[in-house]
């Protein structure tokens, strides 16, 4: 890729620290991935790929999570925001949120939304207040889900016009079973729903662990073609989605498949995707501004 006229941002990866004991899903035989991860870790992989910071998300439904990567990033220069966790369905809900929030680094939310056992979840009223104390706070909502939940995040995002909206790794397709696998049309369809609502955008990221060990680009390349067709380049993210990415492959493969993924794009397009949309997206609603 040529020199940037932005800063590279990674808008999606993860830090934690197993003694923590909030980490469910996070189980011994993901041997790659099961031990603590800090940004001694990452930070010599982003001075390799140039990025100048990170957007920094939960991996546990805990504020005390939360709060842990907080506190991180008011140590770490490379951690630019922190994506965290809140009860959102909780009585002090918007209480809760808005002493998150007073951390200026604390720059969204992202219920585990494809861990909940309800697949309406996203539907239920309660939520309003929590989404409104959001709104009031300049915060972002992260959809952590499948495409299953697709029909109710349209719902969702119709019923919240002003709450921005950044859908998390394309909303894991089964990129393994190719572009005319099962569940693809409907995937399409609904994503392309989202893509017309303006306050939603899209993390290409996540790819890798969807396609497989075996995974290359060409195997990537219809879905996220799609995305760039749907949601252009103003409205999509890069993220890498380590250490997760670790179960599919390093670091640099996936910064190296991207810059194929993009090569047809135009610089401004390229430098959107890979740091000025998250920059705007997530930074500029809360007044900060990247390194």
């Amino acid at each position: 890729m040529s020199a940037a006229r932005l800063p590279r941002i990674d808008a999606h990866q993860h830090y934690w620290a197993l003694s923590r004991g909030d980490y469910g899903w996070l189980r011994p035989e993901m041997v790659p991935i099961h031990r603590d991860f800090g940004p001694a870790d990452l930070d010599p992989l982003l001075r390799e790929a140039g990025i100048a910071g990170t957007i920094a998300v939960q991996a546990a439904p805990t504020e005390a999570e939360t709060h842990y990567l907080l506190d991180l990033a008011a140590g770490c220069g490379t951690i630019l925001g922190v994506v965290g966790w809140s009860d959102l369905e909780a009585a002090d809900a918007p209480a809760r949120i808005r002493a998150l929030a007073a951390d200026p680094l604390l720059v969204g939310l992202r219920p585990m939304v494809h861990d909940i056992t309800d697949d309406d979840w996203l539907l239920r009223p309660a939520l309003a207040p929590a989404v409104a104390e959001m709104q009031a706070q300049g915060l972002v909502f992260d959809a952590l889900v499948r495409p299953r939940h697709l029909p109710r995040l349209i719902r969702f995002a119709q019923a919240y016009p002003g709450l921005p909206v950044v859908i998390d790794h394309l909303a894991k397709p089964d990129i393994a079973a190719g572009p005319e696998g099962a569940g693809r049309d409907a995937w399409a369809r609904d994503m392309a729903a989202l893509a017309a609502m303006p306050q939603v955008s899209c993390k290409l990221s996540g790819m890798a662990t969807e396609a497989g060990p075996d995974w290359d680009v060409a195997r990537l390349r219809p879905f996220a073609t799609l995305a760039l067709e749907l949601f252009g380049p103003d409205r999509l993210l890069w993220g890498s989605d380590w250490p997760v990415l670790r179960l599919a492959g390093s670091y640099p493969q996936w910064w190296q498949a991207t810059a194929e993924l993009l090569a047809a794009r135009p610089e401004a397009a390229r430098d959107a995707i890979l740091g000025g949309n998250a920059a705007r997206i997530y930074l500029g609603r809360r007044g900060r501004r990247p390194c």
